[in-house]
């Protein structure tokens, strides 16, 4: 009787301290605003796993404190406590209780992998460049961002590549993460149901400014998204068509902040991943083979386009990745742009 007493008093306790530890932890935040379709499947398992948490916590917690106050040694009571030799089934229980719990959890987790995953054949497709240290976003209407504008409600696959070395995009609100790895495209699907600005950040060490490579992302309606492509091919073809009449400093010394030329090449003088472009146009540049050439348009140009073609000295050979992208039109402005920096 006083056996079942005890084990009832427990059980209610350890009820309790399981349903106020679950309050306890939800109230703290620890997950950010849902704001993917994939977030959601995520979050569910989050919260089951929180309360399997709590319910493991007041299991071993209160019987263990339960027992420390209810069978302390009495004052005067010097004896030897009870001897015991153990409990086959005991043991049993709770060998095979949690197996069949990391089963059950696998297979929920490998169903929550299988929501998140779902494919879209109508999902919208949009290119994103990761580089030391910042991200650039190359829509199919033939124009790039530094901004990542999401249609909500429907699905967006990212094909990501890296320029330089090994990153990683994560947006919190988006639950989902993906490694980007030189060499390979990497797929990211996400679905964005919440209307808000949110900010993407790297989550793999990549650098000295691994800390700052963020960029905005930004959802908004259908027809929001629809007429900022319009207006930003419109934009686009506006800029094109002047970048092919005049060369503009500018327009170069903007694509020297988005385009991630800053990362590397600094404008003060000071020694960076790759020479410095102040002082540069014009001067003679001492190269690796013991060779010079003069840093004339021609030489930019080739720098931008085919950036292994000729290594300075001093300088570790194919850092720098081709930004063969640009139009001829973009590196006459940069190359403007760098004619300023005397």
């Amino acid at each position: 009787m006083q056996n079942a007493r005890h084990f009832a008093i427990i059980a209610v306790l350890v009820a309790v301290v399981t349903g106020l530890t679950y309050v306890g932890l939800n109230s703290l935040g620890l997950m950010p605003v849902e704001a993917s379709a994939q977030s959601i499947p995520i979050d569910w398992l989050f919260d089951l796993e929180v309360k399997l948490i709590s319910f493991f916590f007041a299991l071993i917690m209160v019987p263990l404190t339960y027992s420390l106050i209810a069978f302390r040694r009495k004052d005067g009571d010097d004896g030897d406590g009870q001897h015991f030799e153990g409990n086959t089934r005991l043991e049993i229980v709770w060998t095979v209780i949690p197996l069949i719990l990391v089963i059950v959890l696998g297979v929920i987790g490998g169903d929550n992998l299988r929501q998140v995953r779902i494919v879209d054949p109508q999902a919208a497709e949009i290119k994103v460049v990761a580089f030391q240290w910042g991200w650039r976003f190359e829509y199919p209407q033939g124009f790039s961002s530094n901004k990542l504008y999401l249609p909500e409600g429907k699905q967006v696959v990212l094909k990501m590549e890296s320029q330089d070395v090994l990153h990683s995009f994560w947006v919190p609100e988006f639950r989902v993460k993906q490694d980007i790895v030189p060499g390979r495209v990497e797929d990211y699907r996400i679905t964005p149901i919440r209307i808000g600005e949110y900010k993407v950040r790297c989550a793999e060490l990549c650098g000295t400014s691994h800390a700052y490579m963020e960029a905005p992302v930004i959802v908004v309606s259908q027809a929001d998204y629809d007429k900022w492509l319009t207006d930003q091919t419109a934009k686009a073809q506006l800029e094109a068509a002047a970048s092919a009449g005049k060369p503009d400093a500018t327009r170069g010394q903007k694509l020297y902040q988005e385009s991630g030329c800053k990362a590397c090449h600094s404008l003060d003088g000071a020694k960076g991943v790759g020479p410095t472009w102040k002082g540069l146009f014009g001067s003679t540049v001492e190269l690796a083979d013991g060779s010079s050439v003069a840093a004339d348009e021609a030489y930019l140009t080739e720098s931008v386009k085919a950036p292994g073609a000729k290594t300075v000295e001093g300088f570790p050979a194919n850092a720098m990745p081709s930004f063969s992208y640009l139009t001829d039109g973009q590196v006459a402005d940069l190359t403007e742009f760098i004619k300023t920096l005397k």
